[in-house]
């Protein structure tokens, strides 16, 4: 249900985004304590402010009421990925070359399953991590999250 409600919100998005300029990051259904959230990450070059979070939050809302996919009550939140943004596309990875990322993988990758370093390259095949003098290639397809990291 979930799946069906991610795609059918990124259908109704997708034009108006392209035009825009804006790039689709994330979209996440969940259920908070009794309420249920449909949150949409948004972002474009030089980043969104809060007036672009409310044009696109006014645009899919009334293509939610038109259509209404959602069979129960939930709040609508649009917002920036923020700072420690998801890593989904290759695109995203892409971009992420050279910056500090965390990573989990489904299964231990030399006794671990969390690494946090700089991406120091990206391949559909692969990542390279590297924490401080330890460098860790991760198989693309062991990848269970993946996102930006600031590191103190």
């Amino acid at each position: 249900m979930a799946q069906q409600i991610k795609t059918a919100v990124e259908e109704m998005l997708a034009p108006f985004l392209e035009r825009e300029g804006f790039e689709l990051v994330d979209i996440e259904y969940v259920k908070e304590g009794s309420n249920w959230f449909l949150r949409v990450f948004v972002d474009k070059e030089g980043g969104i402010d809060i007036d672009d979070c409310g044009r696109i939050s006014e645009y899919l809302s009334e293509r939610l009421d038109e259509k209404d996919p959602i069979p129960t009550a939930y709040f609508l939140e649009v917002s920036s990925p923020g700072a420690e943004r998801p890593l989904k596309k290759p695109q995203d990875f892409v971009r992420a070359v050279g910056k500090n990322v965390f990573v989990t993988t489904y299964e231990p990758i030399e006794g671990a399953k969390e690494f946090e370093g700089k991406l120091l390259d990206y391949s559909e095949e692969r990542l390279v991590v590297q924490a401080g003098k330890k460098t860790t290639e991760i198989p693309a397809g062991k990848v269970a999250s993946a996102r930006l990291a600031i590191l103190f």
